[in-house]
């Protein structure tokens, strides 16, 4: 109350009514004031300034006595501070006191809450930057926006990244907040400004922020790597302390109500056309409130000291802890990696690129390198990545088969080809293991071999394999005879067949 205001107003002659009608006060304490400055002989001479005309109202007027109003909580005061004491939220003692008797209404708990636990207000220190020393960003929700893909409406958050020195903003509406999205709009941020800030002031979401920490906050993988490619560090707020970006948080709330403010339904792609031109024709031109320069104005001073953009846009990656499974994959993104089958069973890192993606042990060694599967369900595969007593059965086909037993011997040939062409069992597998016999016996012992069980009519796989064990192929075949050959009819082709042409017959 300005009392040097009201002694001005007695000495003008306005009434009780008016001064106190003016002034927004009451009646009775106008009253009391028109008399203490009668007394006082304030309302004829000189005016004192302002400071000595308080002291006289402080030594010569004492207050009135507040109300000697008793809380109706008043007789719960013990347990109230015991529930306090436990950290119970005061609509829960509201609850607590009506079961034992407590009629009054929630107000009457909260007041008395408030006089048990006075607040001291706790003084803010206002930060100020340098230009292009930090940016602050922020997701908000924003409302339902149509994808225009399907047609439906879907919830709709506000990526917005506002530089703290010049205030320009901008501004990208997603429809969540996956690490990639994050990335992304991170990417287009720098784009829209042309330039990089030193640092970037975030809140502790986890698409940017692994473990929450005041001393020893860690980012998440594909962040940190942004963070390098395009040289600014990363500066989360303290957990639970958002007003450490309050530029943005107030930014956010400006959008909301602004660009977003009695629209309608928007269509996403329109809505991000728009808010660009809004970016700078509306937010970038208004007088902002604390410089009282237009930020966009402020920008053409601050881009010329942001840090120039890479040579190269940032190549999207997400990192991703996954399993080896026993067939020596992991899965990412719908789709199969080999790995090392020395590491089934353990933990490993993924990270996918848009063109490759790398496999690093938990100690960050590179172990397999792939090209970016094209479509979900497909299987990248290195051979040297599986064991070495498997490969032989996964490359085996039946060309494969005919090939190798061609470079080992004709009879290995015949025996192979009817082994596959058996039916209706498939005996693919089988002539796989009788090649193998190559290997562990010679190709010159199987094909002998091959040509002995051949010669006794008995091609298969065991006997083969036994002639081998048993080194019956080093012994030489038994002559062959050639067959006796063909014999003549001693009678005649009609005392044969005479008797079907109405001749004699044939005895």
């Amino acid at each position: 109350m300005d009392i040097r205001e009201m002694v001005r107003r007695f000495r003008a002659g306005e009434s009780q009514r008016q001064v106190a009608k003016t002034m927004g006060l009451a009646r009775k304490t106008v009253g009391r004031y028109h008399k203490w400055a009668e007394e006082q002989g304030l309302l004829e001479g000189n005016l004192p300034p302002l400071e000595a005309l308080q002291a006289l109202v402080e030594a010569t007027l004492p207050e009135s006595p507040p109300p000697q109003n008793v809380s109706t909580v008043e007789p719960y005061r013990e347990l109230v501070k015991q529930l306090r004491a436990e950290q119970v939220e005061i609509a829960a003692i509201h609850q607590r006191l009506r079961e034992r008797g407590f009629t009054g209404d929630y107000m009457a708990v909260y007041r008395f809450v408030r006089k048990l636990e006075p607040r001291t207000p706790e003084a803010t220190v206002r930060v100020e930057t340098r230009p292009g020393e930090e940016a602050q960003v922020d997701f908000g929700y924003v409302n339902m926006m149509i994808d225009p893909e399907t047609g439906a409406r879907r919830k709709t958050w506000a990526f917005v990244m506002l530089l703290s020195w010049s205030r320009h903003q901008y501004v990208e509406f997603v429809f969540d907040q996956k690490v990639e999205t994050w990335l992304l709009c991170h990417r287009h941020a720098f784009e829209f400004f042309g330039g990089v800030p030193e640092r970037v002031v975030i809140d502790n979401l986890k698409a940017g922020i692994a473990k929450a920490s005041w001393e020893q906050p860690e980012a998440q993988h594909a962040y940190a790597e942004l963070a390098e490619h395009y040289g600014f560090l990363i500066s989360p707020c303290r957990p639970r302390t958002p007003q450490h970006k309050g530029k943005v948080e107030r930014g956010v709330r400006y959008i909301q109500r602004n660009f977003c403010g009695g629209r309608g339904l928007l269509v996403i792609t329109e809505a991000n056309r728009d808010v660009r031109e809004w970016c700078a024709i509306v937010a970038g031109l208004r007088l902002h409130g604390t410089t009282r320069e237009r930020p966009l104005h402020r920008f053409e001073r601050e881009q010329a000291v942001l840090q120039p953009l890479p040579s190269a846009p940032y190549d999207l990656s997400l990192w991703k802890r996954v399993q080896v499974h026993r067939d020596c994959y992991v899965v990412f993104d719908n789709a199969y990696y080999s790995v090392p089958f020395e590491l089934v069973g353990q933990t490993v890192w993924v990270r996918g690129g848009t063109q490759t993606v790398r496999i690093y042990t938990q100690t960050y060694q590179l172990v397999a390198t792939h090209d970016r599967a094209p479509r979900p369900g497909e299987r990248q595969t290195h051979l040297a990545h599986l064991p070495p007593h498997k490969i032989a059965g996964l490359m085996l086909t039946r060309e494969s088969c005919r090939a190798q037993a061609d470079e080992i011997g004709p009879y290995t040939r015949r025996v192979v080809d009817r082994l596959l062409d058996h039916r209706p069992e498939d005996r693919l597998r089988t002539a796989g293991r009788l090649l193998g016999l190559g290997q562990r016996f010679g190709r010159e012992r199987l094909e002998a071999a091959c040509a002995r069980a051949w010669q006794f009519e008995d091609p298969s796989y065991a006997t083969i394999k036994r002639i081998l064990q048993e080194g019956l192929d080093q012994e030489l075949l038994p002559e062959t005879h050639a067959p006796a050959p063909a014999q003549t009819f001693v009678r005649t082709a009609k005392e044969l067949v005479g008797h079907l042409l109405g001749g004699g017959t044939w005895n």
